[in-house]
């Protein structure tokens, strides 16, 4: 069975005429690193960054798996993010437009930055922090975090951030990994406006004995009462302040580690990505610029990320500030104090790209396009998504109702902004496959094409390489400046992990097709791809079928074990307001024969369940391994991360009345 989107029948959106005449990035850009891939990165390394020494080599790949990229160069992050931009003329300009859940704001110029920084990284070397050290990070999205993780970048301390909704034994277990000299954190933040406890977290991370950590600076921000150990805790207030705002950087090499980033998950020995400097900063410079068609001097970028995720690394910390824009930056949720919220800030702050999930997309479909509707999303330019393939109905909402929105009461836009939809992962570091806005003709739901000097492929079991209509395994062929170095402190993991299957290509995991055009469709992590009667079906596929149905907001599939097929598809979902009322028992039919009419018979859902929510973490990312439990009637697994735990005891309720124990 062939389930790859024949050419003629999708639908595409070429650039409009205008924008792709004044585009940042042209079509130029993919015949010149196709023509010298090196050469391509080692001129774009030097134009997006400062360097205090030039590189030798491009790239060293003699002992691969492990790369070294820009040799003997020697730079600092923090400068090339912040004092350079003041060196500039742009000291003045908006670095960070800060919006706290509660309304409070921040305006925080480049200038500002540079002086926070040189504060935090002063306070930080006065408690003993030095080069090489571990740092880690576990905040609110308050500006104090970005200005820690640059403080660290300065110094040559190495930043862990850990997630804010992940719990003390997960922060626990970064902590020990990393063997951290210095917690950095908050009282707490916010959550649909009632206070939210972190530094009670890291107390009890803490508590037992046997951990690195010397210091805890706690930053006060919801003034929530906490308590403060005596010579291990401090306020952020009372030592930061005092220090000087005069900091003199040290210039890293390129290969020097900048970040940890730890997968997610609770269980088991965490695994900490590892990132090192210039081509990190490279690569995440060059694809923010590219891909958002970036004009720092007008645009207002926002990307709707946390940053205890790489996408909040890469396209809020590193990739905007090197590239001097100017951001919003969110504390709180969408739907806080209203459903509005989003769109709310869109037009106060005139945002020209907006970057956010699939997950968020399609909660905001269920909400309904009237909220949108009442705002004006006239400034949007460009619009993204990360963290998940994107289904085609909620990439179309997307461009109808936010991309051509151009305030109420007026028609739509006759060119609605173009969508970027961005592959890429915590281990790649920035986007690998994007479109560009300016040059690529856009399908809704794929994920098109490599960025230029990234190398792609789709292969079968075997590693062989497929053609145009075929599906197999998505690999990166060649060595890219962003790529992870290894896993911290376990290469052998780093060498089975990625590179064990197919020897000298990379295994990024994931499932992936060419269309008849020879466009790239993802289709979920390998693990997401179930094996029904000899048939490999994609969990992707099968959710954007079932949103494609006009009762549904959002849909979640897994497989579960099946005496007679192996696996069956078990499908969960989220009916639209306007079909909350309908007969469940009809529309659980309804849907399982649209399943077979959109994909095949093979692939229509043993079990559906609608749902009131799905199990997501706070960062809007679903946790299928849980739904996995529920579809195999096992106990449900760690649901600490989140955002609302008690969902799981709903879903496990519902799927034991409705379809027995074993379903």
């Amino acid at each position: 069975m062939t389930t790859t989107p024949a050419s003629e029948s999708v639908q595409t959106f070429p650039p409009s005429e205008d924008f792709a005449a004044d585009a940042v990035a042209t079509a130029e850009k993919y015949e010149t690193a196709a023509a010298d891939r090196l050469g391509y990165w080692a001129e774009q390394a030097r134009s997006v960054l400062s360097w205090d020494k030039d590189f030798s080599e491009t790239l060293d790949w003699s002992d691969a798996p492990f790369a070294k990229w820009f040799v003997g160069g020697e730079l600092n992050a923090s400068y090339n993010a912040v004092d350079r931009h003041v060196e500039a003329g742009n000291g003045d300009r908006v670095a960070i437009h800060f919006e706290g859940e509660p309304g409070d704001t921040r305006t925080i110029t480049y200038a500002d930055l540079k002086d926070d920084v040189a504060r935090a990284a002063n306070a930080f070397e006065s408690l003993g922090v030095t080069k090489g050290d571990r740092v880690a990070i576990y905040m609110p999205m308050i500006p104090e975090a970005i200005v820690t993780m640059l403080a660290c970048a300065r110094i040559g301390a190495i930043h862990s951030v850990v997630f804010g909704g992940f719990s003390s034994d997960a922060l626990r277990s970064r902590v020990d990994d990393a063997e951290a000299k210095l917690v950095v954190t908050a009282d707490g933040s916010y959550r649909r406006g009632k206070p939210s406890p972190l530094k009670p977290n890291v107390d009890s991370a803490l508590a037992k004995p046997g951990h690195t950590v010397e210091h805890v600076v706690v930053v006060q921000r919801n003034g929530e009462s906490v308590d403060i150990e005596e010579g291990r805790d401090l306020w952020w207030h009372e030592l930061v302040a005092e220090q000087s705002t005069e900091h003199a950087y040290v210039p890293h090499d390129s290969e020097h580690p900048l970040f940890i980033l730890y997968t997610s998950g609770t269980t088991g020995k965490p695994k900490g990505i590892l990132h090192t400097t210039g081509g990190y900063l490279t690569q995440t410079a060059v694809t923010h610029r590219d891909s958002f068609d970036l004009k720092p001097e007008q645009d207002i970028y926002w990307c709707t990320a946390d940053v205890g995720w790489v996408t909040g690394h890469s396209y809020i910390v590193y990739g905007p500030l090197v590239n001097g824009a100017t951001q919003v930056v969110y504390e709180g949720t969408p739907d806080s104090p209203h459903k509005g919220r989003l769109w709310e800030l869109v037009q106060k702050y005139k945002v020209t790209q907006f970057y956010t999930a699939p997950t968020l997309i399609r909660t905001c479909m269920k909400w309904g396009r009237e909220i949108p509707d009442q705002y004006d999303l006239s400034s949007l330019r460009v619009l993204g998504t990360v963290g998940e393939a994107i289904n085609p109905e909620a990439w179309l909402w997307f461009r109808e109702v936010i991309g051509a929105n151009n305030g109420p009461g007026n028609a739509p836009k006759e060119h609605p902004a173009p969508i970027v939809d961005t592959w890429w992962q915590t281990e790649t570091g920035a986007h690998m496959i994007a479109p560009l806005p300016g040059v690529t003709a856009t399908k809704p739901g794929a994920a098109q094409t490599p960025v230029p000097g990234i190398e792609v492929g789709v292969v079968d079991e075997l590693g062989e390489p497929l053609g145009n209509g075929q599906a197999g395994l998505l690999v990166i062929k060649e060595p890219w400046p962003a790529m992870l170095r290894g896993i911290y402190g376990n290469p052998e993991r780093y060498k089975e992990t990625y590179w064990s299957r197919f020897g000298n290509l990379y295994f990024a995991g994931d499932g992936a097709r060419y269309d008849d055009d020879g466009d790239i469709w993802l289709m979920g992590r390998v693990d997401d791809v179930m094996n029904v009667s000899g048939h490999r079906l994609s969990t992707t596929e099968i959710e954007s079928a079932l949103v494609a149905h006009e009762a549904v907001a959002e849909a979640a599939v897994v497989g579960a074990k099946d005496a007679t097929t192996g696996e069956a598809v078990v499908a969960f979902v989220i009916l639209r307001g306007n079909h909350e009322g309908d007969d469940k028992d009809a529309l659980e039919l309804q849907l399982r024969a649209h399943v077979g009419k959109e994909i095949g018979p093979i692939a229509k859902p043993r079990n559906v369940l609608v749902v009131p929510e799905l199990p997501k973490t706070r960062s809007g990312k679903i946790m299928r391994r849980l739904l996995k439990d529920v579809a195999n009637g096992n106990e449900v697994g760690d649901a600490s991360t989140l955002a609302d735990p008690s969902v799981m005891i709903q879903i496990a309720e519902d799927m034991r009345a409705k379809h027995g124990a074993s379903a």
